[in-house]
């Protein structure tokens, strides 16, 4: 067998991805499915479903078998409202606060820009499901930079708002403002947006990759794009 869970995340035992699991299953779905070598969270008759709750990096060779032979659907979390609860090393709830960060669709392709060729298969969806959730920050003395003495004990699913599905060319062209000039450079994706200069570069080399965005040459240094030919989108 190919790995034990074949590039689920890097939290893939916590609860969210196991409540998410849970919420997306239907009767007869096979939960923990081994299809080619590989563990799969869902199958629903010929569609397998993935929950995938941190990096896609991990995905790519496992998409790669699957997506030949079979429909595959990803399911990817993003938090309308997230709350970070604080924990002792032992577990006793030492704080709790809302998180001012509230996700967007654009989100999503800081993990896209991990496999962006395969994107264009016909095979392959992405579904993005907007959710509410608690983060378990456990004070252990260790974690990242940024959250220094604090490691992630847990995510906890709250409650689910809705999700978007993203398959097609045109979905994933929506996403750009109408009011992008053609061409546009990176900078006029990403003031149209309001987000960071280098989620507007993840954007649009992943769009690239995938065949649905066109090099249409320079604007001073800055590299400028326009959709192919017959590609449509909100423009």
């Amino acid at each position: 067998m190919n790995g034990a869970r074949g590039g689920i995340g890097t939290l893939a035992e916590s609860s969210l991805h196991a409540a998410l699991v849970a919420w997306y299953a239907q009767p007869g779905d096979a939960l923990e499915a081994v299809v080619s070598g590989y563990v799969i969270d869902i199958k629903r008759e010929d569609l397998l479903i993935e929950v995938q709750t941190g990096n896609f990096a991990g995905l790519r060779s496992k998409l790669a078998q699957l997506l030949p032979r079979h429909q595959v659907r990803v399911l990817y979390p993003l938090p309308v409202a997230k709350w970070i609860v604080r924990t002792s090393a032992e577990g006793e709830v030492l704080a709790r606060r809302k998180s001012p960060k509230r996700a967007r669709v654009e989100d999503v392709f800081r993990e896209l820009v991990s496999l962006p060729e395969l994107l264009s298969h016909s095979h392959l969806a992405i579904e993005i499901v907007w959710v509410e959730m608690e983060e378990v920050w456990r004070q252990d003395g260790r974690g990242s930079w940024r959250r220094r003495g604090w490691s992630i004990a847990d995510r906890r699913l709250l409650a689910v708002q809705g999700s978007q599905r993203l398959q097609a060319p045109a979905d994933y062209l929506a996403l750009l403002p109408a009011t992008l000039p053609d061409p546009f450079s990176n900078r006029d994706l990403a003031q149209r947006l309001g987000c960071p200069l280098p989620l507007a570069g993840k954007m649009t080399y992943t769009l690239r990759q995938a065949g649905w965005l066109a090099l249409a040459g320079k604007r001073g240094k800055a590299l400028v794009f326009t959709p192919p030919a017959g590609e449509g989108g909100a423009r």
